[in-house]
């Protein structure tokens, strides 16, 4: 079993990337605080270890080249933020069951659109998240930045 905060650092990044994939193409603000959830800060102000490591993974995601963005406010949020190039091609492209064990092919009776966003890396993502399951999410999750593309 991961540590604690590599779980939450797969978490945070699956769910900024659904929000980014599904707002694209548009640049929009993306808040810590829609992410890992609301945040107290302490009596001077500062912001909580959980807030801070999202906000340190959304860093990272623009600093490995994921995502764009003009600038931050304050602490809590990337402003004008959209996916890169190379990520919305990735998050765009069909799965297979190398990628993830629990991925399935789709029926072939349904339409062929239909198949192609079932297959789609920003699908497992999507039903990762929605399994709750931290296993399932850091599997897919690695699965996208381990990639080779």
């Amino acid at each position: 079993m991961a540590d604690i905060h590599i779980e939450e650092f797969y978490k945070d990044t699956a769910i900024a990337l659904v929000q980014l994939y599904g707002a694209f193409p548009r640049r929009v603000n993306l808040f810590v605080e829609d992410i890992s959830g609301p945040d107290d800060a302490d009596d001077f102000g500062l912001h909580s270890k959980r807030h801070m490591a999202c906000f340190g993974a959304l860093l990272w995601l623009a600093e490995e080249g994921f995502l764009r963005y003009v600038d931050t406010i304050r602490q809590e949020a990337l402003d004008q933020t959209v996916l890169s190039q190379k990520t919305f091609v990735r998050l765009s492209a069909p799965a297979d069951s190398a990628m993830d064990p629990l991925y399935a092919e789709p029926d072939p009776a349904l339409p062929a659109a239909v198949r192609d966003d079932l297959s789609s890396h920003i699908h497992l993502i999507r039903d990762a998240l929605k399994s709750r399951s931290s296993a399932r999410i850091s599997s897919v999750m690695q699965a996208i930045f381990f990639r080779d593309h």
